[in-house]
């Protein structure tokens, strides 16, 4: 009743998916305002137009066990399970404890069921309902909410029933769209809806009373008057002005349970613990605590609830009021004749949560059955449901030194699940101890690991470096690590003040100690950044190449980087070749990254790995592609709710030449660093300033930027600010400014030995000097950055030449450099250069060509990658596993790019030249 609005929009998503294109809705109002009866309006209509239906509904006391609600919504759809991709299929039936198995990343879970749905919707439109959203498990939402936001053209739609959260709770579907607020009936709507389920007449004062007691919920307004006595309604009727709508309806519900008999409460209660609604069980449990048969009749007689081979609720309020209302004695005798019947064969887990929530104080026995199903629970890739039932073991653990251990490992567990807060709390419970000497020094480890995940401090390195010490005679190999991870975080956070920056922490880790066995890629790096930050770049250059060399030759598949433990460490190895200038291992290095990530489906490292080799792209000129890499990273980070990671957007604004836009992301970078120097978000920040600043001509504010973004621990920033300090301290008349930068970069380019780097340090002399040898250096500089394939650099290398033979007079041959700069700068997209490029080619007289225009110029970054991929021969489903799309998205993708091109087969894609 009066729900014409939201109706239309249900319609409309239905309609939508009839079309082939998908959709999602958040219903979200209060308990009892009618949400579930929309999604049985959706039902309803689905089935009328021929549309498949699948769902699932949370109960809050399901919240511990992961992909419950995942698994209720894929069992009916598991006959299309095995044409998803091996690792996705993999990691499903892992999920789902269909199969054993390596924990699987939970994104690729949510790959794989938006893979299934798809595929399902191929026969025909899919719509998935969720009801009570805001019980559903943690597992299940993180992947639910990925498929909704990434769904598109697949004729799937997703409909989510969601009550209202507290301040401070968890709500698993925040930040989905659209949402569809169901506010209380209106006047004429409610009236009408009391006066339906009226058995008697009632006075217009207390059917005013009872409307707006109700606010127009129809649950409160259908119930509140049942609950009522008789002389009541005809005396006034009032409830408590202090209870929330909610609250009441679950006091009116309690009303009415209450007034059964003892065995009829009793196995009300039964089924309000057991949320699984299994009828079979119920009735076991029921036996065990002498419940007969016939109190069956009563509890349905109220309307409370239905027995079949499934326990239904007349609504999850009845469930709620029933359970809160027990004595705590009754809910243990209840959950122990539930832990009881269930068979602990089929499910342990379940039985040992029963049992826990039995427990009267205390209970080793009980506390370790938790903990294994902990570790099953983990297995399956659910870890915030092991982090559940370690928490729960943990209160239930008598004896110290168990309960410290086990609080130990459900911080850990609360960390690797996303809840930091939460795994601090649980540090402190641990730290009561009583540990020994390794626990205690991998609960500060993780108080680190925790620190630097929530503010990146400054005090970071300090804190992990304090770890890596007590960790060196207790377990070398964990020690080693944390020192590689404190040089990292202080090359990241810098390091100012009284706190310890990377050459504290590298002298500190002098003392770690020697390898357990063979050295892996990541202990040759950690040796030679030791020597790098204590010794100079020069010095520990050559142990540096060491490292890359191994990460190189040694880490061409999972399986090796898996056996050496140095996936981790990828990105770090990646940024350590930047800093020598090795352009060949820094591009074998990024473009592996993405691979793995690629490969294994781990959308929680893929983003990270895109930015960074997007980043190498634009230097190597190569915006276009930098571009649709940035636009992966964010679509992927906003399908998972991940934190943005905009610094590879800034570098390419800047190489683009986009003033605003490089401006803002410097803005929000500098203030989301919170005023820390010498780390590398603020450097980065300046480096791209300075390549804005030096393409536009404002070498003053080019140079100042520059110098700030050399003033980092971060060596590969420090490397690129480098060239531009040289370049803006040169042209804006500060020659001892760059004499100083042109020193460090020309010994820093002798140690690399890499073209690219002996490149752009002869371009920097050339830049930097006068004489007669400048010509030799800036042809020197071309040659060997050509080699190097770094295209960004090559262009402006020209331009800089071009620059200076035309200040020398020599305006032909000024022109030859000038119409090469401009040609590739324009061609990559370098707006500012370019234009640069054609001011100075106007100033010899020659006006420079325009570029002709390219169809492929209206595509989007998104649409340029899947044309490049199609084009290389790789069908939709090909394309769409590399892109976690569905084969019809591609398509559907694939139709927009035909059109933009004017061209109609796939065929004459391969034949347009892509920018």
């Amino acid at each position: 009743m009066g729900r014409l609005i939201e109706r239309d929009a249900i319609d409309h998503l239905l309609a939508e998916a009839q079309a082939g294109r998908s959709g999602t809705l958040v219903v979200r109002g209060e308990a009892g305002i009618g949400k579930t009866a929309l999604l049985e309006h959706a039902r309803e209509t689905a089935t009328s137009l021929g549309v498949r239906v699948a769902g699932c509904c949370g109960a809050e006391s399901e919240m511990q066990f992961a992909f419950a609600a995942l698994h209720q919504l894929c069992a009916p759809l598991l006959d299309r399970v095995d044409a998803l991709p091996g690792p996705q299929l993999a990691a499903l039936g892992v999920a789902l404890g269909l199969r054993s198995g390596a924990v699987p990343d939970p994104f690729l879970v949510g790959l794989a069921t938006l893979s299934l749905l798809a595929d399902v919707a191929e026969q025909g439109p899919l719509l998935c309902l969720i009801d009570d959203a805001q019980w559903i498990d943690q597992a299940s939402a993180q992947v639910l909410t990925f498929v909704a936001r990434r769904v598109a053209a697949e004729g799937v739609v997703l409909l989510f029933a969601a009550r209202d959260v507290g301040i401070g709770d968890v709500d698993p579907v925040a930040g989905l769209s659209p949402e569809l607020r169901v506010n209380g009936l209106g006047e004429n709507d409610a009236r009408m809806l009391l006066a339906g389920g009226l058995r008697a007449p009632l006075d217009d004062e207390v059917r005013d009373r009872i409307l707006a007691e109700s606010r127009g919920n129809p649950l409160a307004i259908l119930e509140l008057p049942r609950s009522a006595s008789p002389s009541r309604l005809a005396g006034g009727f009032e409830l408590p002005d202090s209870l929330t709508i909610p609250r009441r309806i679950e006091e009116v519900f309690h009303r009415r349970s209450a007034e059964l008999s003892a065995q009829a409460q009793l196995l009300l209660l039964l089924a309000a613990a057991e949320p699984t609604g299994d009828g079979a069980l119920l009735w076991r449990a029921a036996e065990h605590l002498g419940v007969p048969l016939e109190a069956a009749g009563p509890a349905e007689d109220s309307g409370l609830l239905e027995i079949d081979t499934r326990v239904r609720f007349r609504h999850p309020l009845v469930r709620s009021a029933v359970y809160r209302a027990a004595s705590p004695t009754d809910r243990r005798r209840v959950h122990a004749a539930l832990a009881t019947a269930i068979d602990p064969q089929v499910h342990p887990d379940r039985r040992a949560w029963h049992r826990a929530q039995a427990v009267w104080g205390q209970d080793e026995e009980v506390a370790a059955e938790l903990e294994r199903s902990a570790e099953r629970t983990r297995e399956r890739g659910g870890v915030a449901a092991a982090a559940a039932f370690l928490q729960q073991a943990v209160d239930l653990t008598p004896e110290p030194a168990a309960r410290a251990r086990r609080a130990l490992a459900a911080a850990h567990a609360k960390h690797d699940s996303g809840a930091s807060i939460a795994a601090a709390e649980l540090l402190d419970v641990a730290a009561v101890g009583p540990l020994n000497e390794l626990q205690r020094a991998r609960l500060e480890l993780l108080r680190a690991r925790i620190a630097f995940q929530l503010t990146q401090g400054a005090e970071v390195p300090g804190m992990l470096l304090d770890a890596a010490e007590t960790l060196a005679p207790l377990d070398p190999a964990l020690a080693r690590e944390t020192y590689l991870h404190a040089i990292d975080a202080a090359m990241i956070t810098g390091g100012t003040g009284g706190v310890r920056g990377a050459r504290e922490v590298a002298a500190a880790a002098l003392g770690a100690p020697p390898p357990p066995g063979p050295p892996t890629p990541s202990d040759l790096l950690l040796d030679g950044l030791i020597v790098t930050f204590t010794r100079g770049y020069v010095a520990g250059a050559p142990a540096v190449k060491d490292a890359l060399r191994a990460f190189h030759d040694r880490g061409f598949d999972g399986e090796a980087l898996g056996e050496m433990g140095s996936r981790r460490w990828l990105w770090l190895a990646t940024r350590s070749a930047a800093a020598l200038f090795d352009e060949e291992r820094v591009r074998v290095l990024a473009a592996r990254n993405v691979r793995l990530a690629r490969d294994s489906g781990a959308l929680a490292t893929l983003p990270g790995a895109l930015v960074g080799h997007a980043g190498i792209l634009v230097l190597a000129g190569e915006l276009s592609l930098a571009a649709e890499l940035c636009a992966e990273a964010s679509a992927i980070t906003r399908a998972t709710g991940a934190v943005p990671l905009p610094y590879a957007d800034i570098i390419l604004a800047a190489w683009r030449g986009h003033e605003s836009e490089t401006t803002q992301l410097y803005a929000a970078n500098v203030e989301k660093a919170a005023g820390q120097r010498g780390g590398a978000e603020v450097a980065t920040a300046n480096y791209s300033l300075a390549v804005l600043r030096n393409g536009t001509g404002d070498y003053e504010s080019a140079a100042t930027s520059a110098a700030e973004g050399c003033e980092t621990n971060e060596l590969s920033n420090t490397g690129l600010a480098m060239l531009e300090l040289v370049e803006a301290a040169t042209r804006a008349g500060q020659p001892g400014l760059a004499a100083t930068a042109l020193t460090e970069l020309c010994a820093r380019a002798e140690a690399s030995g890499a073209p690219f780097a002996l490149g752009v340090a002869a371009r920097s002399r050339a830049l930097a000097n006068s004489g007669a040898a400048v010509e030799d250096e800036y042809l020197e500089a071309i040659a060997r950055i050509r080699a190097s394939r770094m295209t960004g650099y090559l262009a402006r290398t020209h331009l800089v030449y071009g620059e200076w033979l035309r200040r020398e007079g020599r305006r032909q041959d000024a022109r030859e450099q000038l119409r090469v700069a401009h040609e590739l700068l324009s061609t990559m997209g370098a707006e500012a250069f370019a234009e640069r490029a054609a001011r100075e080619l106007r100033a010899t007289g020659e006006h420079p060509r325009k570029r002709a225009t390219s169809p492929a110029t209206a595509l989007t970054e998104h649409e340029l990658q899947i044309a490049r991929l199609v084009a290389t021969g790789a069908t939709s489903r090909e394309v769409g596993v590399q892109l976690f799309l569905s084969p019809r998205t591609i398509e559907a993708h694939l139709r927009n790019i035909f059109r933009k091109l004017g061209i109609t087969s796939r065929r004459q894609l391969r034949e347009i030249r892509l920018p």
